[in-house]
């Protein structure tokens, strides 16, 4: 349904309809929804416009990816060669790399600052707060408040730095401080191995590192479908200067000096605690996941009691007194802090649903159609359950699981950039057809993964999508051989 732009409709008890306290992707994509519904908007920008993902997270990353993997495509003397190509003598510059994540950063940044005043919001440079009065927000700058009728919280998270682990943002550091690329270490460790850790890894062994993980699980990627991470152990791991520790915490990591003093890591096992292990390395990242950047919020003052920091929140993204409790009225909350899905796009989706919500239109966000994906060299993308997660539904619900694959080795565009390696799993139920997940390791995988996210979320069975025609000679192809597979149908 279309919905035309509402008219500017401020209520005179109010400074502001909304006031958003948060400025990262989804402090701005609710901004600009308020906006785009004709609500007087106030956002509180923490003097980070951007938040995490602009600044210290998704955009500089993949300017480092990219770069690095520059680099590794043009020492790859074997995959040049299979092209008719030969390159001698590639270098790069540490510094120019860091510079272009840097650039990239502040450009994108700039973009949303004079995205939000383009579109009418006001902007307000300062922290800001709940009090202990409803519709009331305090600006930290000014020791002044405002009132606006609903207030979405949007503060983002933070590295979570596990106790024991000295953090110098130097030689032991969060992704914060390795974004920067203030040196290439010989020998870095990387505790844990989720998306974080293995993108910093790529880039890593790209630029002439040697890394191990440090992984508290008994395998690498824990997180990842099972075949998936079978397949990037193969890709990613193995051919490259990495090894590993699994299954034992780094209790204490004591930071170094460049060219002086190396970094000490000190390990036990996992389940028995008895010390295993004492590493020394020129550098540590520290990439063990996020926590909710909630404790100046105020949120006591709203009688809201935090879940290890996270806000608990309903489907609408309305804020609960508690787990399960009662509503917090005109308050909502969205993004990391609430700890649904930390990605920066489900920060924006939930961004979008709360101003729909105040608006007057009740929607949710399907979180199971949400993609997530990892940009090493190949990609790997995923959206909705991994195979061991439909065998369980699949055996408590009482239907037959089904997998399709499609091969990026039998696709002509793959082939053409003599990339082969990859797969696209598609698990479906096999009496409805409705698909329950896809699973892509290979070229472009971040980019191929939208197509199902799609289906996911409206419903379209595989049947559907493997009478769909996937341009040719295109990537799409391994998609559309994985459709046809699962229905008995033949690919070409």
């Amino acid at each position: 349904m279309m919905h035309s732009r509402l008219s500017l409709h401020m209520s005179g008890d109010y400074d502001y309809d909304v006031a958003i306290i948060g400025c990262g992707v989804g402090g701005h994509g609710a901004a600009l929804h308020a906006r785009s519904n004709g609500l007087k908007t106030a956002v509180f920008t923490g003097k980070d416009v951007g938040g995490t993902c602009v600044n210290r997270g998704c955009v500089p990353s993949k300017a480092l990816l990219a770069a690095a993997g520059r680099v590794r495509e043009m020492k790859d003397d074997h995959h040049l060669k299979s092209l008719g190509i030969s390159v001698s003598g590639v270098e790069f510059d540490r510094q120019g790399v860091a510079n272009h994540a840097a650039q990239l950063a502040s450009k994108v940044k700039a973009n949303l600052e004079m995205s939000l005043k383009g579109a009418g919001c006001d902007v307000i440079d300062s922290l800001g707060s709940i009090t202990g009065n409803l519709h009331e927000v305090y600006t930290e700058s000014t020791g002044k408040t405002i009132t606006a009728k609903d207030i979405i919280l949007a503060p983002g998270s933070v590295p979570f730095v596990p106790r024991g682990v000295q953090v110098d943002e130097k030689t032991v550091f969060t992704s914060d401080g390795g974004l920067r690329l203030e040196f290439v270490p010989q020998y870095v460790a990387i505790i844990g191995s989720g998306y974080i850790g293995l993108e910093f890894s790529d880039v890593y062994t790209a630029l002439g590192s040697e890394v191990t993980f440090i992984e508290a699980m008994d395998t690498l990627m824990p997180t990842f479908d099972p075949e998936i991470r079978r397949l990037a152990d193969r890709l990613l791991i193995k051919p490259r200067a990495i090894d590993s520790r699994v299954g034992v915490f780094a209790t204490e990591v004591i930071p170094g000096e460049p060219g002086k003093r190396p970094v000490s890591i000190k390990m036990i096992d996992a389940k028995t605690k008895e010390h295993v292990e004492t590493l020394e390395v020129d550098a540590c990242l520290v990439a063990t996941g996020r926590s909710p950047n909630t404790a100046s919020l105020g949120l006591d003052k709203a009688g809201v009691t935090t879940d290890r920091g996270f806000v608990p929140v309903d489907a609408s993204m309305r804020v609960l007194k508690e787990t399960g409790g009662d509503i917090v009225p005109h308050l909502y909350c969205i993004g990391d802090a609430n700890g649904k899905l930390m990605l920066a796009h489900a920060a924006s989706a939930q961004g979008i649903s709360a101003v729909e919500n105040i608006a007057g239109r009740p929607h949710a966000v399907n979180h199971n159609a949400v993609p997530a994906a990892c940009f090493t060299h190949p990609e790997i993308a995923f959206v909705g359950l991994s195979e061991e997660q439909v065998k369980a539904r699949a055996s408590s619900e009482g239907f037959t699981m089904g997998k399709a694959i499609g091969h990026f080795r039998a696709n002509s565009k793959a082939l053409a950039e003599v990339q082969g390696d990859g797969i696209a799993k598609v698990l479906f139920n096999k009496d409805t057809e409705e698909i329950l997940g896809v699973h892509i390791i290979g070229l472009h995988a971040a980019d191929l993964i939208q197509e199902c996210a799609n289906a996911v979320a409206a419903k379209t069975s595989v049947r559907e999508l493997a009478m769909m025609v996937h341009t040719h000679p295109t990537l799409s192809e391994v998609l559309d051989a994985a459709f046809k597979d699962a229905v008995g149908m033949a690919a070409h």
